[in-house]
């Protein structure tokens, strides 16, 4: 459940789940159990650990199963979780390796020009002018601010910082967005 954030001045888009959605979004990975009392660690992928709450339904693995949350608490490598059902560390190390999602018309709402990085996958890139440059295939979260790779037909990947100087316009509608490019941030250009 990451996200992306722009200013909302440069978009155009609702924010609601779209078709071909996913239906779950991954929000952590299942590590070790912990203790003797059927805790797992998790480690955590959301940007929204506070809404993992006793009683909020969970999925685990490929295959989506249900499991209800019982406890949670904070612990320096993620969150120790402990589910309905798992009281020992042998119950709860048959979970191991597992991802943990939720729905996905479940997550809490965004502010104005912030995306999910599910919703921007696979979008067209192109610049103000139209030319196209590539499809999102992938999201670099680098701490300072996200980065777009963007897969052209033919050549190397572009990648393009996701900040106000770059990012013009995100239009989830028509599934663009659209980029200016400074000299240089295609590789075929050099420096």
């Amino acid at each position: 459940m990451s996200r992306v954030r722009t200013s909302s001045s440069q978009v155009d888009a609702t924010g609601s789940p779209g078709s071909g959605e996913p239906a779950f979004l991954a929000v952590g990975k299942l590590r070790r159990a912990h203790g003797v009392r059927g805790e797992i660690l998790m480690e955590v992928f959301t940007d929204f650990p506070e809404r993992l709450t006793p009683g909020v339904p969970l999925y685990l693995g490929a295959d989506a199963t249900p499991m209800r949350l019982v406890k949670r608490r904070q612990h320096r490598e993620g969150l120790l979780m402990s589910f309905e059902g798992y009281t020992t560390p042998e119950q709860v190390g048959q979970l191991s390796n597992q991802e943990v999602y939720v729905r996905a018309d479940d997550r809490p709402p965004l502010a104005e020009g912030e995306y999910y990085h599910h919703q921007l996958l696979g979008l067209r890139v192109s610049t103000p002018s139209g030319e196209p440059v590539g499809r999102v295939v992938e999201i670099l979260e680098t701490g300072a601010s996200d980065v777009l790779v963007v897969r052209p037909g033919t050549g190397s990947d572009v990648l393009i910082p996701v900040a106000d100087a770059f990012i013009q316009r995100i239009d989830l509608a028509t599934g663009e967005i659209t980029v200016q490019l400074i000299p240089g941030m295609r590789p075929e250009e050099g420096v």
